[in-house]
């Protein structure tokens, strides 16, 4: 058994029985758990219990911790305790939730860890997990706390069945709930503050109006099948909701934010920067349609600004982005508007022999990376739409023409649908695989058991670009690596003209689909719907995907991680600014064949795409068929033969391929090995060269370099003298202007020097004479200083203060009045007394006027 096998570790794990009321002598055999054509008709009808058609996900991984819930009962057990090998016995606690008397049909954990919420047909509920350590308690049940959710608007039969639930990522403290119901109301929850109203309600389906007219409408086309988010960096991806009826009509509705959410300020800012580049923009135009759009930027504008009063102040763009508590801005007094539903462009097209089936589920997949920041204006908008249907087909849809933001709008009706481009129609094979099975004289078609499937999404944790899709008859694998990969260097190559982008599109492959487990049995004419599957993200984890049938039968497959070789390849291809500088201080390589060739070219290796594959070897689909219990004998019948052959025939060419690629490998691996041998052997000469130039060479290169030197002294000794020869055989006298020069010359040196010894007008001795007055006066000059800088540093020591004197001068300026008003009343009374008196204190230094 190796380390990572989970089907031998968790092989005959209790954790895995069946519900009670099934299996045993008094309960309901196994068989009642497949989907086949007896079954067929209760499967669709039955409403609570363990039906088969509907969404399921019953399972949830906790970090290490699984979750599994069988009928009204939630169970949980430790994989790491299981792949450590701490505890031989393999057991499981239950979560003891008395509020919880419904059948449990899906699980979502949120974003904390700490919550689960479950939904029936009809019922929500939340579960608090219990904390680590719960495995070491001795009782077999953990009480927990429940809450029943919105028990006036989901509480019975009579109510709206729940489509899907899921949580806000950005909800506050990870307390968002959203429940989907099937009458298109997107119910908003928040646990922490209120668990029976909600928060808000987003309408997909408008209410009915009353009409005389007679109107052929399909219900289909009023019942959601599921909901996703958007996705996006810097436009209002994230804050767009998708719905999908099961007609196959897609709506939208923006903005959407929880009542209590956490935004990163990163989304915030960018956000106002693509408002404001669309306003500028439209600026720049004259078009008829400027006015309806410049209303709508202005309450997209009133929106963003709302949010940006909300993050605290001192917050700036770019830094480093922090989640901050926001709530819904309430200055836009009108409700978002349902946008849609979408075109789709071209038409998606219809499988062979169907006669079309109803939406199930639909997704979001953005490719969006950490990395992409330098360049991520066209590759962040590169969104996926994904939605399923029950025949087996799967439209994959470009998101080319991202939702915006609108509202409702009296004056404004006539609004353009939004676009979806479709880019694929992937067929799962679901019609092709019941038409092998022999149809019989009388009963149900086999192609009817197609009602009952419904097809259910599911992103993989670690790799962005792979989706799972479980079904009624097994998993499959989506791989849009490739996909995206072309998409993205069509996006970034410098074309205006799209030309790029065509051969990019016609370059691609499309959707890498594997069919990883095969449920259905041609022989018994059932099979074994899956009913939850998991995909661990955990270090002490390994990955791989863990798969639940509706008999409760555990599977499991091992994983292969990828690592982005492809986008490292793309990269290379690029010149890289930060190299190119480097090497240009380097030599240029002298033109010419190069000095050294490699065996191996100049294009990396490429593993065959049979070795590559990350369901791995082989690509058919494992069989889980049948039951434990199945006591039948086998029988060997034309179809098991040709089911066989095929096989076979499958298998057969899968080892060819797998032998080739082998030995494409085997001679890459030698041609490896040989090229290292002939790098080590080059590289040993470069290490002798070297030693060579720094030992017995550096010596000899010294000596020629120094006899070198010589003969330069040499040389330039033999041109001086020949040239001063040659200056004397062509003019042995000196013309009138060296003659100047050589007078000019003299007279410079005689005002410099001076005439003699003693010459007091000479710059020389003017400039001794200067030196020593300098040298003289410089110790005065430095007492002076030291002095002034002493006074200065008592006088503010013993100065007042700027308050100080403002209020020294205030108190001067009142006494200054008193006294001025004492002498007025003595003038007056002196003027009285025909006194005559000498002029005031305070006229005495002022010039007399008369």
């Amino acid at each position: 058994m190796t380390q990572d096998d989970w089907s031998t570790m968790l092989e005959g794990h209790p954790i895995f029985t069946l519900p009670k009321g099934f299996g045993g002598p008094t309960g309901q055999s196994e068989e009642s758990l497949e989907l086949s054509t007896d079954t067929l008709k209760k499967s669709i009808l039955e409403e609570d219990g363990l039906p088969l058609s509907g969404r399921r996900q019953v399972m949830v991984l906790k970090d290490s911790d699984l979750i599994v819930a069988a009928g009204c009962e939630l169970r949980i057990t430790s994989l790491s305790d299981s792949k450590l090998g701490r505890s031989t016995n393999k057991l499981f606690k239950v979560l003891n939730t008395p509020n919880i008397q419904f059948g449990i049909h899906q699980l979502a954990l949120n974003p904390s860890g700490k919550l689960i919420a479950v939904a029936g047909a009809y019922q929500v509920a939340v579960v608090v997990l219990p904390r680590a350590g719960y495995s070491k308690l001795v009782p077999s049940s953990v009480d927990c706390k429940s809450i029943q959710v919105g028990s006036f608007y989901h509480h019975s039969h009579s109510s709206a069945p729940i489509a899907k639930i899921e949580w806000h990522p950005w909800g506050e403290a990870g307390s968002t709930l959203m429940v989907m119901t099937v009458d298109g109301r997107l119910r908003e929850y928040d646990i922490s503050v209120d668990t029976e109203e909600p928060q808000q309600v987003l309408s997909f389906v408008p209410e009915k109006k009353t009409s005389k007219s007679y109107l052929a409408e399909d219900p289909a086309e009023r019942e959601v099948a599921s909901f996703t988010l958007g996705k996006g960096k810097a436009d209002w991806g994230p804050l767009t909701v998708y719905a999908i009826m099961r007609s196959g009509d897609i709506y939208a509705i923006c903005p959407y934010m929880p009542q209590n959410a956490s935004v990163p300020s990163s989304y915030v800012h960018a956000l106002e920067c693509f408002i404001s580049a669309k306003q500028e923009f439209l600026s720049q135009g004259t078009s008829s349609g400027t006015s309806a759009l410049s209303t709508l930027y202005d309450y997209q504008r009133k929106y963003v600004t709302a949010l940006l009063k909300q993050l605290p102040p001192g917050t700036v763009y770019p830094a480093i982005s922090r989640s901050f508590s926001m709530h819904p801005p309430t200055t836009i007094k009108s409700q978002p508007m349902r946008q849609g539903p979408f075109l789709l462009q071209p038409s998606p097209r219809s499988l062979d022999d169907s006669e079309g089936g109803d939406a199930t589920d639909i997704a979001y997949l953005a490719f969006i990376r950490d990395d992409d920041d330098d360049d991520a204006g066209e590759t962040e908008r590169l969104g996926i739409v994904i939605v399923t249907h029950q025949d087996g087909r799967v439209d994959v849809c470009l998101d080319v023409e991202k939702v915006e933001a609108r509202w409702e709008s009296k004056q404004d009706k006539s609004q353009d649908l939004p676009m979806l481009a479709v880019y694929e129609c992937i067929d799962l094979g679901f019609i092709s695989m019941l038409k092998q099975t022999p149809p019989l004289s009388s009963g149900t078609p086999i192609l009817d058991l197609l009602q009952a499937n419904h097809p259910v999404l599911l992103m993989d944790p670690i790799h962005d670009d792979t989706v799972y899709v479980y079904h009624a008859f097994g998993v499959h694998v989506l791989d849009f690596g490739d996909v995206l990969q072309c998409l993205t260097n069509g996006l970034r190559a410098d074309d205006d003209d799209g030309v790029a982008l065509n051969q990019a599109l016609q370059k691609s492959a499309g959707t890498h689909v594997v069919p990883l487990l095969n449920t259905y049995s041609v022989d018994r004419r059932c099979s074994n719907p899956i009913i939850a599957i998991s995909v661990p993200n955990d270090v002490y984890l390994s990955y791989s995907i863990l798969i639940l049938t509706s008999a409760f039968r555990f599977a499991s497959f091992p994983l292969n991680l990828r690592t982005d070789l492809s986008l490292s390849r793309t990269g290379l291809d690029l010149p890289d600014k930060n190299m190119t500088s480097e090497m240009e201080d380097f030599l240029a390589p002298i033109e010419g064949p190069s000095p050294y060739i490699s065996l191996l070219g100049t294009e990396p290796f490429v593993p065959p795409p049979v070795l590559s594959r990350p369901s791995g070897l082989p690509s058919n689909p494992r069989i889980a068929a049948g039951t434990p219990n199945t006591k039948t004998e086998f029988m060997l019948t034309a179809e098991t033969l040709r089911y066989l052959g095929s096989t076979i025939e499958g298998l057969t060419s899968q080892i060819h391929e797998i032998i080739l690629a082998y030995k494409g490998t085997e001679i890459r691996a030698e041609l490896q090995a040989k090229e290292f041998e002939r790098q080590q052997q080059k590289c040993s000469a470069m290490l002798d060269l070297i030693e060579q130039l720094g030992s017995s060479r550096n010596g000899e290169v010294k000596e020629r370099l120094e006899r070198i030197r010589e003969a330069y002294k040499a040389l330039a000794s033999r041109l001086d003298h020949r040239l001063q020869a040659l200056m004397q055989q062509a003019s042995p006298k000196l013309s009138e202007y060296e003659t100047k020069w050589f007078e000019e010359l003299r007279r410079m040196k005689a005002e410099i020097a001076g005439a003699g010894r003693y010459d007091e007008q000479s710059l020389t001795a003017r400039t001794s004479l200067l030196k020593r007055e300098y040298d003289r006066m410089l110790p005065s000059l430095n007492d002076m200083v030291a002095k002034e800088a002493e006074r200065k540093k008592h006088s503010s020591e013993s100065g007042l203060g700027l308050s100080q004197a403002f209020q020294f001068g205030e108190r001067s300026n009142q006494e200054r009045t008193k006294i001025a008003e004492l002498e007025e009343e003595i003038v007056k009374m002196a003027s009285k007394l025909e006194l005559s008196l000498a002029r005031p204190p305070s006229l005495r230094a002022s010039p007399q006027n008369d």
